[in-house]
């Protein structure tokens, strides 16, 4: 299974973790004299230690270089319920989100289908490595307005799923002018900001807010457990917004996808713990660089080239060599098969992602042996 983005890498440091920190369940016997507590109804707000600890844990996946405010964390049911939510804050059925393709293939799961709000892909091209720019970003809200669309935002995840590449700091900037210029929104995805492993550090939208004259209630961000940490399990979801009224409205809605309580006792006390944090963010990105040199390493042995990437837990793979037809999405939907029928390797066609060129695949490499 080499098409889910699971995170298996560091688990044995968490296990450890719950070993030598019994109380910290409320399920042990060391813990369950807080279990009539924290089985009780608890704030929809979440936890106070929790959303303290999740905000301390954000500052530190993010290098130390930014704070968050723990009042201004709102709880979803995984990243899912997050992108979902923050749909539902800024937009009306109809309105329009621009996505840079390739972009997560469930962002038309996440994004519309209860919202009823549309996506107008940015296409970017294996001509500048699938680099997101302003001009392309302009180009596609350009089209959308003179096709009488109502554009409210932009959103993108950086580190990008499915490339594995970080947006540069100027590039950031730019596309917050953009954005504050225009008077439409910006949702930053950050789930993977702790899975860099080579390179530049991530620059957080977060910083760009803090360093720059922009219209703050124009930005948002959506965080995750389910990569940084490898716990997609636990649904973790966090809207992070800087506009008051979004935060507001995302707290009435969140009692739909709360993240439940044991589970935020259990995390409030791992995230509070700052050498077992240090350690583990230090290890998880020095074993993502070695799997993804090994995993590269040997691609390139066998002819096959990826995409320069230094984060996320997948390559971005160009197959397109083998493609039957040249520039064919029959094609690759033709090798697609192969892979999964002959090979018995899961991958995922880079269709799926709205790729506009035929013949790249992401590839994951973190969730197995």
């Amino acid at each position: 299974q080499m098409g889910l983005a699971e995170n298996q890498l560091c688990l044995d440091l968490i296990k450890e973790w719950i070993k030598e920190n019994p109380k910290a369940s409320v399920c042990t016997p060391e813990g369950v004299h807080q279990f009539s507590d924290i089985a009780n109804f608890q704030d929809y707000h979440g936890l106070k230690e929790f959303r303290q600890a999740i905000a301390h844990f954000m500052g530190k996946a993010r290098g130390g270089r930014v704070t968050f405010d723990p009042e201004r964390i709102v709880m979803s049911g995984g990243a899912t319920g997050a992108n979902e939510t923050i749909m539902f804050c800024l937009a009306d059925p109809g309105d329009v989100f621009l996505v840079p393709s390739p972009y997560y293939a469930a962002f038309d799961r996440d994004l519309r289908w209860r919202t009823g709000v549309e996506i107008v892909p940015v296409h970017c091209s294996s001509s500048n490595n699938f680099k997101l720019t302003v001009e392309a970003v302009e180009w596609a809200y350009k089209k959308a307005v003179e096709s009488n669309k109502n554009v409210k935002g932009l959103l993108f995840t950086n580190p990008s799923n499915p490339l594995g590449t970080i947006l540069d700091k100027d590039t950031l900037k730019n596309l917050v002018r953009f954005v504050t210029k225009k008077n439409i929104h910006l949702v930053v995805d950050e789930i993977y900001a702790a899975t860099v492993f080579a390179g530049e550090n991530l620059v957080s939208v977060a910083e760009v807010v803090k360093d720059s004259e922009v219209n703050a209630d124009l930005i948002h961000i959506v965080y995750s457990l389910s990569k940084d940490m490898g716990l997609p399990g636990f649904r973790v979801g966090i809207v992070y917004s800087y506009n008051d009224s979004v935060v507001s409205c995302a707290r009435k809605m969140s009692s739909f996808g709360l993240v439940s309580s044991q589970t935020q006792f259990m995390l409030a006390s791992m995230l509070s713990d700052d050498s077992f944090v240090g350690n583990f963010l230090m290890e998880s990105s020095k074993r993502l660089g070695i799997r993804h040199g090994v995993f590269t390493l040997g691609l390139k042995k066998a002819g096959i080239n990826c995409l320069i990437s230094t984060a996320g837990l997948f390559v971005w793979m160009d197959l397109r060599h083998l493609l039957r037809v040249r520039n064919s999405f029959e094609s690759e939907i033709e090798l697609w098969h192969i892979i999964i029928d002959k090979v018995k390797l899961n991958v995922s066609p880079g269709s799926s992602f709205q790729c506009t060129e035929p013949g790249w695949f992401r590839v994951c490499f973190a969730n197995m042996d």
